[in-house]
């Protein structure tokens, strides 16, 4: 369990929040807008009405004592850049600020954030990878290379094992899990699993090793 701090209920900032609390972290909310906060304090293991580009807020928050900060601010860059260098000024562990752009991204960084988020850019290349691939459904990614992909089994694979197939050899992915057409999910088969008809598959790879095998039939 972590403690973390949000400032910022606008809608990123809110879904972070709500779902860092489902997580079991302690979460205390912070925005400016009174109604956002009595309409979601019960949520949250606090949450307060304070306007964090004051220095004395920020003090009376203990911001030192959260594991992370993170600062959601959508519309007005000036108070979030001036919120990320003061919560560093004041000890925070550490400050995760979100970006609108790699302008905004670059001043953060250099005004103490230790890491920057990009929701609406994520968002979009997620959505791009996503619905550029033949019979893709979902897509996290790992890294700038790397992701894992929920897709369909080309069609070819029914009947045949992994083992038959090479499957890591041939198509360069790694098979995490099976995914019935009723839901279910088979983790981790074996070398000697059989494919079944319309069934889907989660696979780590490379984007590129994804789309093409998304490809083939």
């Amino acid at each position: 369990m972590k403690s973390i701090l949000v400032i910022g209920l606008g809608r990123f900032g809110l879904r972070l929040a709500e779902k860092m609390s489902e997580l079991g972290n302690d979460v205390m909310a912070v925005d400016t807008n009174k109604t956002i906060i009595e309409d979601r304090a019960d949520e949250f293991t606090e949450a307060i009405v304070a306007d964090c580009t004051r220095e004395s807020v920020l003090k009376e928050l203990g911001v030192s004592e959260f594991d992370i900060c993170y600062v959601c601010i959508g519309t007005n860059f000036q108070a979030s850049l001036q919120i990320t260098s003061l919560l560093k000024d004041l000890g925070a562990k550490r400050v995760i600020s979100k970006a609108g752009s790699d302008i905004h991204a670059k001043f953060l960084l250099r005004n103490g954030a230790d890491e920057i988020v990009y929701p609406e850019m994520e968002m979009a290349e997620k959505l791009a990878i996503r619905h550029n691939a033949r019979n893709m459904f979902d897509f996290i990614e790992l890294n700038d290379k790397y992701g894992v992909f929920e897709i369909s089994a080309p069609e070819s694979w029914a009947g045949k094992s992994i083992r038959a197939l090479d499957v890591r050899s041939r198509f360069k992915v790694n098979i995490l899990a099976i995914k019935y057409r009723n839901g279910d999910l088979f983790p981790l088969p074996s070398a000697d699993y059989i494919f079944e008809p319309s069934s889907n598959i989660v696979v780590v790879g490379t984007n590129e090793d994804v789309q093409k095998l998304t490809g083939k039939n």
